[in-house]
């Protein structure tokens, strides 16, 4: 029987140093623009926010051949933390990332981080899209409510279809927050 390697906080003392390819996935609202920037800071290494790169003006999305030679473009580069999930083009990412960062954060709360941050100025996506607190966001909000049938469910089977990558999961932000504080030492 295979092993998985899930490293969890607290059972060994994670050097996020150590790597130079690295995702973050997770729900929307779960922390992974938050995490992605505090590790660049940490590591130095460039970091790409996927919806930045993804979405064009008017919310128009970027047609599936562009996406994936993109991608392909990105993980080729010898260093990077990357920033979302894209079920479709996950695999593409998880082969080439020496670990795999996996924010499991409750939905209640990514819902209201979500609603929080709604019609803030982000650096994870692009600086000429608006919010709108419309019908497009109460899909959105439905997205993120079904993430665990979704998004999870995608991240679970990739980590079984590839139990050698190194996995990071933290189901707090506390957890997370003690993490950071290690690695900034």
């Amino acid at each position: 029987m295979e092993k998985k390697r899930v490293l969890n906080w607290g059972a060994k003392e994670l050097d996020i140093t150590r790597y130079n390819r690295i995702i973050i996935v997770g729900n929307s609202g779960s922390g992974k623009s938050f995490l992605s920037n505090e590790l660049s800071t940490i590591t130095g290494l460039p970091l790409i926010h996927l919806d930045v790169e993804y979405w064009r003006p008017n919310w128009e999305k970027t047609p599936k051949e562009e996406w994936v030679k993109k991608q392909t473009g990105f993980v080729s580069k010898e260093k990077w933390i990357i920033d979302g999930n894209y079920n479709s083009t996950m695999e593409l990412r998880y082969k080439a990332a020496d670990i795999i960062i996996f924010l499991d954060i409750n939905r209640f709360i990514c819902i209201v981080s979500a609603f929080k941050r709604h019609g803030t100025k982000r650096t994870d996506l692009p600086q000429y899209l608006e919010e709108k607190l419309d019908f497009e966001f109460l899909q959105f909000c439905k997205w993120i409510w079904n993430f665990s049938k979704t998004g999870r469910h995608t991240i679970m089977e990739l980590h079984k279809k590839y139990p050698d990558k190194p996995f990071l999961m933290f189901k707090s932000r506390r957890k997370l927050q003690k993490m950071l504080i290690k690695n900034r030492r």
